[in-house]
């Protein structure tokens, strides 16, 4: 996520440079024969291609709403991780006691028991933060992007979940890495955990249904952040809109062609080049917008901050148990000011 007011001009010309270089040789093209050779039949009336231009712009637009749907919706859900997250800390902190229970504990023995609980909380947002990670067939996969990821630290690797070691027993550790839905196994050892201090009476009845309704929006949480990392913007969307992008700009420099021969001066057959470059791009980089954010969880420019979600919901709750060996917050990196 761009944390900066916004992207500059000069900052959106080197994100799309590319295509920008490819449409200014393949728009060329048409212009120099047409030019050169006098072909006359490559100009095209422009009143068809409008035509395919509206209905490419209006399924644009259509495309870029749902994917922001999809963004949005992700942020929804981690703002909703962040504020359960609080309420799970302070009833943590506040429900477990030792008013009913059949074997008292020291204030010391009570802290860690707090303690443990929070720091399996954390594992989980972590945990759940590397599952989101985790590459799928139809994200963006290509040396360049790859070479991103790794440089911010957001790429898929087994080894991650060696850093929930600090925050879990070896005993919940060695279960957890058994498993494959690693963040879920670990709201289950937390259900687990309060069973058993509802059974030592360090938590009575009502206490134990509330923390359990907030274990169930933890799993409502993830199970929707799941629905949105394994179910793609559909691809039949997807693709049409591709092909019609694709066919819209290889028929555009060929209008242009039947605009600017018809000015009074022959020399203005030039300028076809820069303004169907200009057009190209325009249409070409809000296709990329909306390519770039229907993935919300890919480690990329675009994607909802779940990392520095995730430690500023550590650094928060871990606060409130009065602990002060506490990690940094996240910064925005790098020339485009990104958190991830």
């Amino acid at each position: 996520m761009h944390a900066g007011k916004k992207f500059t001009f000069w900052q959106t010309i080197k994100w799309s440079k590319k295509y920008i270089f490819i449409f200014l040789i393949i728009n060329t093209i048409p212009v120099v024969i047409y030019q050169i050779y006098e072909f006359e039949w490559l100009k095209i009336p422009w009143q068809p291609i409008s035509v395919v231009g509206i209905a490419v712009a209006f399924y644009l637009g259509f495309k870029n709403n749902s994917s922001y749907e999809r963004v949005w919706e992700a942020r929804k859900i981690w703002g909703g991780i962040v504020n359960t997250s609080r309420t799970f800390t302070i009833m943590t902190r506040d429900f477990i006691t030792t008013e009913f229970a059949t074997t008292k504990v020291s204030d010391q023995e009570l802290r860690q028991i707090h303690i443990t609980i929070v720091h399996r909380h954390v594992a989980w947002l972590k945990a759940l933060t590397y599952q989101m990670r985790e590459t799928r067939p139809w994200e963006h996969h290509d040396e360049k992007n790859d070479a991103f990821r790794r440089m911010a630290g957001v790429h898929s690797a087994d080894n991650h979940f060696e850093k929930l070691k600090p925050y879990l027993s070896v005993k919940d550790y060695e279960y957890i890495m058994s498993k494959g839905n690693k963040a879920s196994h670990l709201l289950s050892l937390q259900s687990k955990a309060f069973l058993d201090l509802k059974l030592k009476g360090q938590i009575e009845d009502f206490r134990h249904m509330e923390l359990a309704n907030v274990l169930s929006d933890l799993y409502s949480f993830q199970g929707r952040s799941e629905r949105i990392k394994n179910f793609p913007f559909p691809r039949q969307y997807a693709s049409i809109n591709y092909f019609f992008i694709t066919i819209f700009l290889l028929l555009l420099p060929f209008g242009m062609l039947n605009v600017f021969a018809g000015l009074e001066e022959n020399y203005l057959i030039w300028l076809a080049i820069p303004f169907t470059t200009i057009v190209s791009w325009v249409f070409h980089t809000m296709e990329m917008v909306g390519e770039y954010s229907e993935n919300p969880f890919e480690g990329l420019y675009n994607d909802v901050p779940i990392t520095q979600i995730a430690t500023s919901i550590e650094i928060d709750i871990r606060e409130m148990l009065e602990e002060t060996d506490l990690p940094e917050p996240i910064k925005p990196i790098g020339d485009f000011e990104l958190l991830f």
